[in-house]
């Protein structure tokens, strides 16, 4: 069954004073020059889903310059066999609302109706940054096989903030720190437990599948701090590394010190020391076995935001990229300077041409 957004407006979003997109589950190509609002529009597709979007910016960010006043998304997605009437604002910079079928709702809420997959640019460089980049791309798709997955995340980080801030100001009460810590344990074993899960998940999808783009090999590594086995391990590791976390300021142990390595299968070789397209097309395979692996355990795969999907793919591999996802039947938006990037996709797609005049964006349905 599609999962599908079906009608989008965005007001006073970005570049976009007002646009207007109607649309079906077929995949979307938004072509047009750089800089004409292109992204723009699938950072607002990321919005469906809990976070800050692809572009991980403030609310305040997303509103049209110069005004600032504040913008608005609608949406309508079919999801399950429902239509569920999406709208997500932010008035003056503060904090973003969801409204679901008229009634306000958290971002959580937006998990458990859509699940929404992304592969931007910024991310080409993933397996030669930091760790940080690597656990975030690894939580989102846990969170897309679990939306409980955020809220752990969420509890998590609020918690070691916490406990970093009193291990800044040299605090020692024990009770302080024994909260903490236990609230840190469930949430940072439920993230880790996530986290193992989603590996499995996509090494049986890959192994699974015949598919023109190289099999990652995964695994999730505890760096530094070591990871116990189990949330009472967990919260005692914590204990009894508080004088150590006393003498640099933050805390040692936990998810959040873990990496995710990745090994192109066939060759061998560490993801981080491949070419660059090779680097790019595991990524794109890791999205699609994400995709696979979630049409089977929920029935359909997810919405797919591939942004200047087609820079380092030949023309064979972008051609086989878009047979899997119309194979997989996602609704997948990608981005490009112009229509011939996805010729191969024929009258497999719908076109979305974005022109810009004086700053502001404007689009034409093909």
């Amino acid at each position: 069954m599609a999962l599908a957004l079906t009608r989008l407006s965005l007001s006073q979003f970005r570049s976009h004073p007002v646009t207007r997109l109607q649309l079906d589950a077929r995949p979307v190509a938004i072509f047009g020059p750089n800089g004409a609002g292109k992204t723009n529009i699938i950072e607002a597709v990321s919005l469906v889903s809990p976070g800050r979007g692809l572009r991980r910016a403030a609310a305040a960010d997303m509103a049209r310059r110069p005004e600032a006043l504040g913008w608005k998304l609608r949406g309508m997605i079919e999801a399950q066999g429902r239509l569920h009437e999406i709208e997500t604002w932010s008035e003056g910079g503060a904090a973003r609302q969801v409204r679901i079928d008229g009634k306000a709702a958290s971002q959580l809420a937006l998990g458990r109706i859509a699940r929404i997959l992304w592969l931007v640019p910024a991310m080409d460089r993933l397996w030669i940054e930091g760790a940080d980049g690597r656990r975030r791309f690894l939580d989102r798709m846990a969170m897309s096989f679990d939306p409980v997955h955020a809220e752990a995340a969420l509890s998590y980080e609020k918690a070691m903030r916490e406990r970093n801030r009193l291990l800044r100001d040299q605090v020692q009460d024990a009770a302080w720190y024994g909260a903490l810590e236990a609230q840190m344990a469930d949430a940072g074993w439920l993230i880790h437990s996530g986290r193992l899960a989603t590996l499995g998940f996509l090494t049986a999808a890959q192994a699974r599948a015949e598919t023109a783009f190289p099999v990652a090999a995964l695994e999730l590594v505890q760096g530094e701090g070591h990871m116990p086995g189990g949330e009472e391990d967990l919260r005692q590791a914590l204990a009894e590394s508080r004088g150590r976390d006393l003498a640099a300021g933050r805390t040692l142990i936990g998810p959040h010190r873990s990496d995710l390595r990745g090994v192109y299968a066939a060759k061998g070789v560490a993801a981080g020391e491949c070419s660059t397209g090779e680097q790019k097309a595991l990524l794109v395979s890791l999205i699609l076995a994400n995709a696979r692996a979630l049409a089977e355990r929920i029935g359909a795969p997810p919405i797919l935001l591939l942004d200047e999907v087609a820079a380092h793919l030949d023309a064979g591999r972008r051609a086989a990229l878009y047979d899997e996802i119309c194979a997989l039947g996602a609704q997948a938006w990608m981005t490009g300077t112009g229509p011939e990037l996805f010729a191969e996709l024929g009258e497999r797609t719908q076109r979305i041409e974005v022109c810009e005049t004086a700053g502001s964006s404007s689009v034409i349905q093909h």
